[in-house]
């Protein structure tokens, strides 16, 4: 039911009643810091794979061997996800939102940390990449419903007519995360090779300490959504999630996953195989591993501003109008931008990394963040977000750097390769568009699908 009474304080009204501006605010600051986290993770990892830890866990298996095999790790932490998602979307479904925020950042942040402690192949032989395989799956666990989680708590706290804009504001958080990220690794970076493969790589891991920290302090104080209150009050909450949302909503998941490919998938094309192909393209960028890096801080600056700007304009456009014409975007401009970076201008790099983060990235993660929540039923809201998400992240996500590195080492390192995959999954996502409801104003409490 929805609460109409005022008070002297003044209050946002969303789905489930009336909230306090400053349960809004800290709604917002706390799904920001638990994104700004999975990124800097992200980011960090995937500059690592690129670059530094083929010689320091896969030394035995020379150059391309262990750019595959760090690439591999990369994408078992994707491969993990789903199954976060299952069982901790189960948890937000049953037991509330706020409870796997704090479980899911936990983990994420303790795997984090421990990657910086780990042993290399000097020191410890295989042993090093064993656990860090093993810390990628317990990172990829908490991942799994991280982002679900976001979606979910700011969906089901933000007012219905301003939801795409609030929805997207804690996704500066992923351009927060990207920032520290790359500029960490391109401080790092101006050190001796040495002092970097030595002991220097680990810094960025072990600084992720500080996020987990004020992260957790943040989300102690929050308070369980209008909706799922109301499920409560209602005794609507459904004993398994899990099962009523594969009974009701098996057309919307596949939307939610065809809905990612492109926008997942070329955050990571972008983000760790241009580089990688950057890296060893010594004709055109003969050694610079800065080129990258600083690419991904102009693209993620210009990215933080996009996504919002797209996510306040599904709210007067629609989600699916902006949604397809981000993916239509990146379509057209994937032959071209690719080739672009072929010349061995830098401008014309991070000109090519900017545009296609920020306008053709963030033109489907915008109307993404409030579309994937309002796509499902309020009883299984949160494992439908997770599953969708997570099962395109390991097929667009996690496997774009392991597949993209094996055809550049069979075609030469080809520029083709990078253009035809972020067209191919961006075309993935602009077919979708045109089977995907149309979503804005939806009623967060309304236990039915949206159709």
């Amino acid at each position: 039911m929805l609460v109409t009474t005022r008070t002297k304080t003044k209050l946002a009204e969303t789905d489930g009643g009336v909230v306090e501006p400053e349960q809004l605010r800290r709604a917002t600051l706390a799904s920001s810091v638990g994104s700004a986290l999975e990124y800097y993770d992200f980011y960090i990892y995937g500059l690592f794979s690129a670059l530094i830890f083929g010689p320091l866990f896969f030394k035995p298996l020379g150059d391309s061997g262990a750019l595959i095999a760090s690439f591999a790790t990369y994408g078992v932490g994707f491969l993990a996800r789903p199954f976060g998602g299952i069982f901790f979307g189960f948890i937000g479904d049953r037991f509330g939102r706020k409870t796997v925020l704090l479980l899911t950042i936990g983990m994420m942040g303790l795997a984090s940390f421990a990657i910086g402690l780990l042993p290399t192949f000097d020191q410890a032989g295989m042993l090093g990449a064993i656990l860090l395989v093993a810390l990628r799956i317990m990172q990829g666990l908490g991942a799994g419903a991280e982002q679900a989680g976001a979606t979910t708590l700011i969906s089901e706290v933000a007012p219905p007519k301003r939801r795409g804009y609030f929805a997207s504001l804690p996704f500066v958080g992923i351009q927060l995360g990207t920032l520290l990220g790359a500029g960490t690794f391109t401080l790092i970076g101006l050190a001796n090779k040495s002092v970097l493969q030595g002991w220097l790589w680990r810094v960025p891991f072990l600084a992720s300490v500080v996020l987990i920290i004020v992260a957790l302090f943040i989300r102690l104080r929050l308070k369980e959504t209008p909706v799922f209150q109301e499920l409560e009050k209602h005794k609507n909450v459904v004993k398994n999630p899990v099962g009523e949302l594969l009974r009701h909503s098996k057309k919307n998941v596949l939307v939610g996953i065809g809905l990612r490919m492109g926008e997942n998938g070329n955050s990571s094309i972008y983000s760790a195989l241009l580089i990688s192909f950057m890296s060893v393209k010594q004709g055109v960028f003969p050694g610079d591993t800065f080129i990258g890096p600083v690419g991904l801080l102009i693209a993620a600056g210009f990215a933080a501003v996009m996504v919002v700007a797209f996510g306040a304009l599904s709210d007067r456009f629609g989600r699916v109008r902006v949604y397809r014409f981000g993916a239509l975007f990146q379509v057209i401009t994937a032959v071209p931008a690719f080739y672009l970076v072929t010349l061995g201008n830098v401008t014309l790099v991070w000109i090519v990394m900017a545009v296609g983060i920020a306008i053709g990235v963030q033109g489907m993660l915008g109307p993404q963040c409030p579309l994937l929540p309002e796509l499902f039923g309020s009883q299984y809201r949160f494992t439908g977000v997770a599953l969708s998400r997570e099962v395109s992240a390991v097929l667009a996500g996690g496997l774009v750097p392991v597949i993209g590195a094996i055809f550049l080492g069979a075609t030469g390192n080809s520029w083709v390769v990078l253009a035809v995959y972020s067209l191919v999954l961006s075309l993935i996502s602009f077919i979708t568009t045109f089977f995907t409801p149309e979503t804005v104003g939806r009623d967060m409490l309304a236990l039915e699908d949206a159709q």
